[in-house]
C-alpha cells in the first residue's frame, strides 16, 4: 500500500510539473498576426493580362483573390486583410462608381478589414466620392473600415472649396471614415491607422479637401493610440509610396519620422517590393498593382513589445487560384449593370469584341519613357481624327490635327488578343465630362502654325524630363536634336497626313486640334506656368482666345452627347472590319511613320543652327554676361595696373 502511495505521489507531482511546464511555454509563446494586403487596384476586379518579358499571363481578378484568402483564412482564421488606397478607377467598373460603388463593396466580399483613400478616389470630384460612400452604405453589403488621420477639417471648411468640403465631412461621417480603428485578431489588438501622401495630393486636382503633414498627423496619432488603446500592434495603411531616391521617398520619411510604426502598407507608387524596406523596428511593404499579387505577411511579437518579421511574401494570382462563383457572380451583375447603364447610351456592349490585334505593341510601364514615337500612340491619335471627321460635330473645318499624352494611356492592346469594348475603354479611361459621365470628352481648338511648332517643341524638351507629358501626334511630324539646348530641340516641323504627305506650316495660319478635355486645359496652361517664355494659346475658328477656364464650352458634341475620348477608339477599331477582310488593326500600325524623327548630331553646326527666339535670347543673354565679365576684368586689370603704378612712385 505505501509503495502504491508513492506511485500514486510521484504520479501526481510529476502530473502537477508536466502541467507547470506546459503553462510555462504557453506563456512564452509570443503573439503572432499573419497580414495579406493589396493597394492600387484601380477597378481591376477582373484577370487582366500581365507582361512579363516575352510572356503574358492572366492574372488578378477578384474572383481569384477570394479563393487565395479563403484558403489563408482556412489555415489561419485570424487572418487580418488591408488595403492601401487606389481601389477605383482604371476599367469598366469604374463607370458605376457613383452609382454602384462596385470597388468598396467588392472589397467588403473578400473580407478587408481596412482601407484608406487614394489620389483617384476623388476623380470623380467630390460630389461623386461622397455618391459612391452612400451607395456602399445603401447596398447594405459588409464593407471595409475606411481608416485616414490626416485630413484638416479647419482648413477645408475655411477655404475656397468649403462647400464640396461640407459635402464631404457629411459623407465621411455617414460612412463612419476615422482617424484609426483597433481590431483584434488572435487576442493580438491592432490598431490601423490610415494617411493621404503629400505626392497623392499634388496628384489628385480634384479634391477639395485640405491635407495637414502627414508626419505630423500620424505621429499625434501614434501617441493617442499609445496613451488610450494600450494596442499591440501599429500599422499605417499609406497612400503616399516608396521612391528610388530615399530623401525623397514619402513611406521611409513616415517609418524615420514615427518609428513607433511597426508596419506600413505603402500604396500610391505601385511598387513592387520582392523583399521589404525595414527602418528600425517600421516594416514598409508593397505588392503592386491592379490585384496581379497579393502580399502575405507574419509578424511576431519580441520581449521589447515590438515586432520581427518572420515570412512575407508577393503570391501572384494566376490559374493556380480558382475564381470563387460567389464573386464571378457578383462581378457579372455589375458588368449587366455597366452595359445597362453606361455602354447602352454609345450603343456598345462590355465584352462586344471590336478588332484583334496581332502586333507587338510598347508594354504600358514602358510608354514613354524614351522620346520616340509609338505605334500605339499614333492608332489612338489617330482615332480622334478619324471620329471627329467622319461626326457631324458642328465644324465644317476637317481637324488636322490630334494630341494624346502618354500619361493618358492607361493600358496597351495585347499581341494576338482580341479587342473588347472593355479594352478600349480602359486605354483611355480616366476622367468624367461636365455632363457627369464618365469618360474624359474630346475638345476642338485652334492653334496657329508657330504654336504647332511650340507643341512639337514642349514634346521634345519637356518629355524626357516628364515621361507623363510625352505627346503622340496624329496629322504632324516633327524633327528634333537631343543635343541642342532645351526648348530648342526642334529642327522642322510640318503637317504630315497618314499616306505620308507633308505641307509646310504656315505661322500665323489656324489648324485645328482636337484633344481630350484635359490634356487641353495642360496646353492652355503653358503659356501661364512658363511665364510666357512658351505660347500656346487655343483659340476658336475665328481666332479668339480661349480661357482655360472657358474651354469645356469646346467640348466635341454628336448625337446630342459629348464625344468621349474611348468612343473614339471603339469607333476606330470597330471600322477595321470595313477596311480588312478581318476585324483586325492593320498592318500600318506595325512600324511608325516618320511622325517623330530623333537626329542625334553632335556637330556644332547640326546644334546651332535654325535657333528659335528662346535660343537666340539664351545666346544674347550668355553673350552678354560674357562681355560683362570681360569688360569686369578689364577694370579690374586696369585698376591693378594703376594701383601698382601709385606704388612704384612712391617708392
Amino acid at each position: 500500500m505505501k509503495i502504491r502511495k508513492h506511485v500514486w505521489n510521484i504520479l501526481f507531482l510529476s502530473l502537477i510539473g508536466i502541467m507547470s511546464l506546459a503553462g510555462v511555454a504557453l506563456a512564452a509563446k509570443p503573439k503572432e498576426v499573419q497580414i495579406a494586403f493589396t493597394h492600387d487596384l484601380h477597378s481591376h476586379l477582373e484577370p487582366f493580362y500581365l507582361s512579363e518579358g516575352e510572356e503574358e499571363k492572366l492574372v488578378g481578378g477578384t474572383a481569384r483573390i477570394m479563393s487565395y484568402l479563403q484558403e489563408q483564412r482556412t489555415q489561419n482564421e485570424n487572418l487580418l486583410y488591408l488595403d492601401g488606397g487606389d481601389f477605383s478607377m482604371g476599367t469598366l467598373y469604374q463607370t458605376v462608381y457613383t452609382t454602384q460603388a462596385a470597388e468598396l463593396r467588392m472589397l467588403g466580399v473578400l473580407g478587408a478589414d481596412a482601407t484608406t483613400f487614394g489620389n483617384h478616389e476623388f476623380d470623380y470630384r467630390s460630389n461623386g466620392l461622397a455618391q459612391m460612400l452612400q451607395a456602399a452604405k445603401d447596398s447594405g453589403d459588409t464593407l471595409p473600415s475606411l481608416v485616414v488621420c490626416n485630413i484638416d477639417w479647419e482648413a477645408t471648411l475655411a477655404g475656397e472649396q468649403a462647400e464640396d468640403g461640407a459635402l464631404l465631412q457629411k459623407a465621411f461621417e455617414a460612412y463612419g471614415v476615422e482617424p484609426y480603428i483597433i481590431i483584434e485578431k488572435g487576442g493580438v489588438k491592432i490598431a490601423v491607422i490610415g494617411v493621404f501622401g503629400t505626392d497623392a495630393l499634388a496628384c489628385a486636382p480634384t479634391c477639395a479637401l485640405s491635407f495637414r503633414d502627414p508626419i505630423e498627423a500620424v505621429g499625434e496619432t501614434v501617441a493617442e493610440i499609445r496613451e488610450q488603446e494600450k494596442a499591440d500592434m501599429i500599422v499605417c495603411v499609406s497612400h503616399s509610396g516608396t521612391w528610388e531616391d530615399e530623401e525623397k521617398s514619402e513611406d521611409e520619411l513616415l517609418a524615420k519620422g514615427v518609428p513607433e510604426l511597426d508596419l506600413i502598407v505603402s500604396g500610391h507608387t505601385h511598387s513592387i517590393l520582392e523583399e521589404p524596406i525595414v527602418h528600425g523596428d517600421t516594416v514598409i511593404v508593397s505588392t503592386g498593382e491592379y490585384g496581379a499579387r497579393v502580399g502575405n505577411l507574419r509578424m511576431i511579437q519580441k520581449e521589447n513589445g515590438r515586432w520581427s518579421l518572420e515570412d512575407y511574401q508577393l503570391d501572384l494570382m494566376d490559374e493556380n487560384y480558382k475564381e470563387e462563383p460567389k464573386a464571378v457572380e457578383k462581378i457579372q451583375e455589375l458588368g449587366q449593370t455597366i452595359d445597362e447603364d453606361y455602354l447602352a447610351q454609345f450603343g456598345f456592349t462590355k465584352d462586344q469584341v471590336l478588332a484583334r490585334n496581332p502586333w507587338e505593341f510598347t508594354k504600358i510601364n514602358g510608354l514613354g519613357e524614351k522620346l520616340q514615337e509609338e505605334p500605339l500612340g499614333n492608332l489612338l491619335a489617330d482615332s480622334y481624327l478619324y471620329t471627329v471627321n467622319n461626326s457631324d460635330t458642328g465644324d465644317e473645318n476637317q481637324a488636322l490635327v490630334a494630341i494624346v499624352p502618354s500619361g493618358c494611356i492607361r493600358e496597351t492592346f495585347h499581341k494576338e488578343k482580341d479587342i473588347t469594348v472593355a479594352d478600349a475603354f480602359q486605354t483611355l479611361s480616366l476622367g468624367i465630362g461636365p455632363d457627369g459621365v464618365p469618360g474624359y470628352p474630346l475638345v476642338s481648338v485652334y492653334f496657329t502654325g508657330k504654336e504647332l511648332k511650340t507643341i512639337a517643341e514642349v514634346d521634345a524638351s519637356i518629355s524626357p524630363i516628364m515621361t507623363t507629358a510625352q505627346l503622340y501626334a496624329s496629322g504632324l511630324t516633327y524633327t528634333a536634336n537631343p543635343n541642342r539646348m532645351i526648348l530648342n530641340k526642334v529642327t522642322d516641323v510640318k503637317l504630315q497626313d497618314m499616306e505620308g504627305n507633308v505641307q509646310e506650316l504656315e505661322d500665323d495660319k489656324l489648324y485645328r486640334l482636337v484633344a481630350d478635355l484635359y490634356s487641353g486645359q495642360m496646353m492652355g496652361a503653358v503659356t501661364d506656368q512658363s511665364y510666357g517664355i512658351l505660347s500656346i494659346v487655343p483659340k476658336d475658328a475665328q481666332g479668339n482666345e480661349i480661357p482655360i477656364e472657358n474651354l469645356e464650352d469646346h467640348i466635341v458634341y454628336t448625337d446630342g452627347q459629348e464625344l468621349k475620348a474611348w468612343v473614339c477608339v471603339a469607333k476606330y477599331l470597330d471600322s477595321f472590319e470595313e477596311s480588312t477582310k478581318e476585324a483586325e488593326i492593320p498592318e500600318y500600325y506595325s512600324t511608325t511613320h516618320n511622325r517623330k524623327n530623333i537626329e542625334n548630331n553632335k556637330s556644332l553646326g547640326a546644334i546651332v543652327k535654325n535657333p528659335n527666339k528662346i535660343a537666340v535670347a539664351a545666346f544674347c543673354i550668355v553673350t552678354g554676361v560674357i562681355l560683362l565679365l570681360i569688360f569686369a576684368i578689364v577694370l579690374i586689370v586696369r585698376a591693378v595696373k594703376k594701383r601698382n603704378q601709385v606704388r612704384r612712385k612712391k617708392f
